[in-house]
């Protein structure tokens, strides 16, 4: 019988992809539907304003990690193109899942794998510096995304490099270096890269939703945040 993905993922234990000293039970849900930022007096243009925002948020929740985001349409891609422009559908459901906290904390490779690509994707909105690794469990090949990195992150890495499950790949960036958001990692599960190196989708279209949901799994079948 043939195994999918997603019940890979569900098997897999103790898994954390920052800070590993930090237990599951310091994270604090974090809604950022258009829905409910429409109703807040929130810049979501201003980086330092939003990275307030997340801090008051985790300081009132007694929390260290605000986290969530998977499948949530948003509004804060509309300042760049890279979401919208005359030639694009507006692209603003999040496909992966988001973690704030702040700048320099130590981000963990979930899994056993290798470095399969890195790039600094420098646009306005963008991941900024983003590594991929590539793992392959009982013969199913698949992919994680880490994104909004520091440039520091990049340094010395070697496509094809081994890493284990919980060593430090890289480190949080800051605005403006991490696309000008809130400290923040954007982690994403992926079946087929479609022939992309150091970047991949982290927000689709309305009309494109059916497929990246079968192509990028709920990342929390991994992490198992309660």
């Amino acid at each position: 019988m043939n195994r999918n993905l997603e019940e890979l993922l569900k098997e897999q234990k103790n898994i954390k992809v920052i800070d590993s000293s930090i237990d599951y039970r310091d994270y604090v849900a974090l809604d950022l539907s258009a829905t409910h930022t429409d109703q807040l007096d929130l810049n979501l243009t201003d980086a330092l304003i939003f990275e307030e925002f997340i801090e008051n948020h985790l300081s009132n929740n007694k929390a260290k990690v605000a986290f969530g985001g998977y499948i949530e349409t948003r509004n804060l891609y509309r300042r760049s193109t890279v979401f919208k422009n005359e030639n694009t559908d507006e692209r603003n459901i999040h496909i992966g899942l988001d973690l704030w906290i702040k700048a320099g904390t130590s981000v963990l490779a979930a899994l056993d794998g290798k470095i399969h690509s890195f790039q600094d994707n420098t646009a306005l909105g963008d991941y900024g510096p983003t590594i991929i690794l590539e793992h392959n469990y009982e013969n199913i090949t698949f992919y994680t995304l880490y994104g909004h990195l520091s440039s520091e992150s990049l340094l010395e890495k070697e496509i094809g490099k081994i890493v284990k499950k919980g060593e430090q790949i890289a480190t949080l960036g800051a605005a403006p270096i991490n696309g000008d958001y809130a400290p923040h990692l954007h982690f994403q599960i992926i079946k087929d890269l479609q022939g992309k190196f150091g970047d991949y989708p982290g927000v689709c279209s309305r009309k494109e939703v059916e497929f990246y949901l079968e192509n990028c799994p709920d990342p929390n079948f991994l992490l198992n945040i309660e």
